[in-house]
């Protein structure tokens, strides 16, 4: 590992990255084809919050937050700092303190691969974070690493100045590159959904409306009633072995 600390990456438009703000994660990750989601390890240490910012991105050792407190200093306003380490840890490598530091430079939130602690004072300051593990065990500050360099989390590649959005799902990354366009595509998505959410308020069925009634045929779904299941024909019938095919929107 390099241990650098890189100045003035690019970062997304602003614009986009507040549009994008106004979407969720899973509308976003299905509008970019179920792409970029961080994983249902990274989760939010307090409910309701949702952000959307640009990433300062932080790889540090485990155990050990010194990159951290360089990285304050590269934060602007509009920033999401995020946090991957070496290897894997659950060590509470930010709290109060951090956020203070934070705020003050108009950053709107964490994401980090690792623990966090001071949960009530952190809630207390309306400063939101996602992470790995809550854990009340300290760090040091002895082993350099890296700022602004790509980290990966949950399999996703997160570079300085790509778009993180993060509420009460989990975290998805944008790249800066893309964002625009990922304002469309889920504008577009909301959209079907909103008009999806008004059949369903109609009384229209998830069947019709995805076209699944066509395929159940086909998959070996028969409809029987239970007068007729009750009887010899499907008593006692295994369907344990039978070939399941899933998939569609919730």
């Amino acid at each position: 590992m390099r241990t650098v600390v890189v100045t003035n990456p690019p970062r997304a438009d602003a614009d986009a990255v507040d549009a994008l703000a106004g979407y969720g994660v899973a509308t976003v990750h299905e509008a970019m084809g179920r792409t970029g989601y961080l994983g249902p390890s990274i989760r939010p240490v307090h409910l309701g919050a949702r952000i959307a910012g640009t990433a300062v991105t932080v790889l540090s050792w485990p155990g050990d937050n010194l990159m951290i407190h360089v990285a304050v200093e590269q934060c602007r306003p509009g920033d999401v700092l995020v946090v991957a380490t070496t290897s894997p840890s659950t060590d509470g490598m930010f709290g109060e303190l951090f956020a203070t530091a934070l705020q003050y430079r108009g950053v709107r939130g964490l994401v980090i691969d690792a623990g966090v602690r001071d949960v009530a004072e952190l809630h207390a300051m309306g400063f939101p974070v996602w992470s790995a593990a809550v854990s009340a065990q300290g760090t040091v500050k002895a082993t350099p690493g890296a700022v602004n360099v790509p980290v990966t989390i949950g399999g996703q590649v997160i570079r300085p100045g790509d778009v993180v959005l993060a509420d009460d799902d989990g975290v998805v990354r944008v790249a800066r590159e893309s964002a625009a366009e990922t304002v469309r595509a889920a504008r577009a998505r909301e959209e079907k959904e909103a008009a999806t959410r008004a059949a369903f308020q109609r009384g229209e069925l998830g069947l019709d409306r995805y076209g699944l009634r066509d395929r159940l045929a086909g998959m070996g779904i028969r409809y029987v009633d239970h007068a007729d299941y009750a009887g010899a024909d499907y008593a006692g019938a295994d369907y344990a072995g039978a070939d399941y095919a899933g998939g569609g929107e919730a």
